[in-house]
């Protein structure tokens, strides 16, 4: 007779998932997406666009956190069904769907506790990611590339809706820098602690002496910000340049001088954007970044915290948060948490979680400490 009795890992689980409804507050979502549900369907929403796309983000948003506790709730009950037949029926089949069942459970809400810490200001926005090689000439600016697909790549695990703003690419080989938009609840939040400088070593196969390279790339993570117009920027103090946009190794992708860059005299930031198919749109978006980096930064100054929010992060030697071996010992290894994985392969197509998990802990222990 089968003997199969996960209780005891089944009740666990309940246990952690209504702590996790407790701090999510699901009345108070479904209000939420009640509110926002009637103002979508307002006949003049649409008169103002801006105020429209607000509306409609927000409730998106509500949905998709709402829908990702429902469904664990679902699931548990429906585990407790076939637990229920596994053993009734004496189904070892059954009984392995289970345990299957059970381990991506634990993976699930573990995620989910892990959001129950983003309690920042702007934790539950979207983000934008900043991607620049630094030193290590091609390997850098292929280093950046390969940084670039990763973090797509962990977006399309998770169904997580992008928009590629910018891309900057090499004479040689990868990216000089690219800007992207994560569009989903607590992407601030999530990718803010992959911020800081990455280092990659490796042998490089852009030499011809099979000699160990060592290559950095900057991540830069800031939220998306309603209120960013906020931030008046006198026009003094901005050089707008406008160019062509391009392709891999310049191929022109653009007819017309559509691609904008924003240099801010006083701080020397500079934004660019391309993808978008009008220059006024290009200016438009490369504005909301430089007014978001610009409030960011005022308040970093303001509270003396210049490393808690998106600030200038030097892709080289000592601001190191994560380094990848891919010599020797294959290894990518954080500096800050200890986390570790022994196959750089999955961490690049994507397998971001375990780090992420680690990096908001170890963020939120910090803080505490603070």
């Amino acid at each position: 007779m089968l003997d199969f009795d996960p209780s005891a890992d089944i009740q666990a689980l309940r246990s952690t998932f209504a702590d996790i409804k407790a701090v999510v507050d699901v009345e108070a979502l479904t209000a939420d997406i009640a509110r926002l549900s009637e103002e979508a369907g307002a006949p003049d929403l649409w008169d103002d666009v801006e105020k429209a796309q607000k509306v409609t983000s927000a409730l998106s948003h509500r949905q998709a956190e709402l829908k990702r506790v429902t469904d664990v709730e679902q699931r548990l009950d429906d585990l407790d069904v076939l637990v229920e037949l596994a053993n009734e029926m004496d189904d070892e089949d059954s009984a392995e769907e289970a345990r299957r069942e059970i381990a991506e459970l634990e993976d699930i809400i573990s995620q989910l506790e892990v959001q129950t810490l983003l309690d920042g200001e702007y934790d539950d926005r979207s983000a934008v990611v900043t991607i620049r090689s630094g030193a290590g000439g091609d390997d850098a600016t292929d280093f950046a590339e390969m940084l670039m697909r990763m973090y797509l790549r962990w977006a399309e695990r998770h169904k997580y809706p992008v928009k590629v703003m910018d891309t900057s690419y090499a004479e040689g080989a990868g990216i000089k820098s690219a800007t992207f938009q994560v569009d989903a609840p607590y992407a601030y939040g999530t990718l803010s602690v992959e911020a800081g400088t990455h280092r990659l070593a490796r042998i490089s196969p852009f030499g011809s002496a099979d000699k160990r390279q060592t290559s950095f790339a900057a991540v830069e993570v800031i939220p998306v910000m309603e209120e960013a117009q906020e931030v008046e920027i006198p026009e003094g103090d901005i050089r707008v340049d406008v160019f062509r946009s391009s392709g891999p190794g310049g191929q022109s992708v653009n007819t017309t001088d559509s691609a904008v860059r924003i240099t801010h005299l006083p701080t020397g930031i500079v934004v660019s954007m391309q993808n978008e198919k009008s220059q006024i749109q290009n200016r438009a978006a490369a504005m909301r970044v430089l007014q978001t980096r610009l409030m960011l930064l005022q308040r970093e100054e303001e509270a003396a915290k210049k490393k808690e929010l998106a600030g200038v992060i030097t892709a080289s030697w000592g601001d190191q948060m994560r380094s990848y071996f891919l010599y020797g010992q294959q290894l990518v290894k954080d500096l800050r948490t200890g986390h570790e994985v022994g196959n750089p392969a999955v961490v690049f197509d994507g397998d971001l979680d375990g780090f992420i998990s680690a990096g908001i802990r170890w963020r939120k222990r910090k803080d505490d400490d603070d």
